[in-house]
């Protein structure tokens, strides 16, 4: 067997806290700092805690060139070597380890810059529940917040002298600026009330469809979409938890761009739960009739962009553009629409059949009929929203 080490590395030195009492009695505060090594690999499921000679040993193994087994195992020692082989830090060419010596081949396969890769594992959660952390904290208010953190930056944010402003023309408004002013996140939603099918299809097909197709090469389409995309190449994909959509049986779905289709994919038993766990706990955007999980595939971005260090800021751009178009769209017929960050990515991942480094989600968004009442605090400025007209 030939052994090499996994497409993309990084050894992190990390310092970890601890409690020892002989410092305390020797009159220090208690608290000792420890510096330990941890190994990132951008296909494993977790950074793996590693020695100072591990993180020097695993640097001398190349990603690209082959080392003979043999070889490998008088330098580390046969219990090292199968342990790095199982947790996927060495790819072996042989049957065993077949698993992780194909995850490597497959994340090769993405043309991932190899930093970016690394953020993008490191940065995805599972289970969390970052609303209930966040009051737990005290800081699910502007009061809890400064209380916590202090005076945030200033809003408006000036650089020269004042007196040297120029100040430019006001213009008349337009039909657009009254529904820039108007759109706001909704984080109350009509739970009792299911969302027709018209305005449903509507939003999927301006935001998310296909509104031209041009085959610029063989085996290569460039697709027409309502939102920019780096390249033309609009790599972002819908997929959809339905929970109440006139006509449409609640569920996970897929949707197709091309088509104007929603492809049914196995959902789970309690999709209410499923819904909470995807927006980590914020329970007001799970109420939504519609949340929708933005997937980038991000081989169609980094066909072009191979190993590019800006590929992934376009993918991030990709599923901006998105969402605010989203937002537009869903606030022109009178619903309302978030977006959020605060993401479980794994738990979204294991739903619906994705792979992080492949197709992982980056974002989650949704629309649906307001609520008549503010049940949870929502930023109004303009007071465009609440009270509710006619309320």
């Amino acid at each position: 067997m030939r052994i090499r080490r996994c497409a993309v590395l990084w050894l992190e030195p990390r310092e970890v806290a601890h409690f020892e009492l002989e410092d305390l009695l020797k009159g220090g505060t208690g608290v000792v700092g420890e510096m330990r090594w941890h190994a990132h690999a951008p296909h494993l499921p977790e950074p793996l805690p590693v020695d100072a000679q591990d993180a020097a040993w695993l640097g001398e193994f190349s990603p690209s060139d082959w080392m003979d087994g043999d070889r490998a195992r008088e330098r580390i020692g046969a219990a090292r070597l199968e342990a790095w082989l199982r947790a996927g830090l060495l790819i072996g060419d042989g049957d065993d380890f077949a698993e992780r010596r194909q995850a490597d081949e497959r994340f090769r396969a993405q043309h991932w810059h190899g930093l970016a890769s690394v953020w993008h594992a490191a940065s995805r959660w599972e289970g969390l529940d970052a609303a209930g952390e966040v009051a737990e904290a005290g800081m699910d208010s502007a009061q809890g917040l400064r209380a916590k953190f202090g005076a945030p930056p200033p809003a408006l944010h000036d650089r020269g002298e004042a007196a040297q402003r120029i100040a430019l023309p006001r213009v008349a408004r337009t039909p657009l600026d009254d529904l820039f002013d108007a759109r706001s996140s909704c984080r109350n939603f009509d739970t009792a009330r299911a969302l027709p099918q018209a305005p449903f299809a509507h939003v999927l097909e301006r935001v998310f469809g296909a509104r031209g197709q041009v085959r610029a090469a063989d085996d290569f389409d460039v697709l027409k979409k309502t939102s920019p995309s780096g390249g033309a190449l609009h790599p972002t994909e819908a997929y959809l938890i339905v929970r109440r959509v006139e006509g449409v049986a609640p569920g996970l779905y897929h949707y197709r761009a091309g088509d104007h289709a929603l492809q049914p994919l196995p959902s789970p038993q309690d999709l209410d739960r499923f819904a909470w766990l995807a927006v980590a706990g914020q329970q007001w955007f799970a109420d939504a009739h519609v949340l929708i999980a933005l997937a980038p595939r991000f081989a169609r971005n980094y066909w072009k962009y191979r190993n590019h260090a800006k590929a992934y800021r376009v993918a991030i751009l990709d599923v901006g553009h998105l969402s605010q178009s989203l937002f537009l769209t869903a606030t022109e017929f009178g619903l309302g629409a978030f977006v959020t960050a605060a993401i479980n990515e794994v738990d979204i991942e294991r739903a619906f059949g994705l792979t992080g480094y492949v197709d992982g989600p980056l974002a989650v968004c949704g629309f649906g009929l307001r609520a008549n009442k503010m049940a949870t605090s929502e930023f109004d400025p303009n007071r465009k929203i609440w009270p509710r007209a006619g309320r």
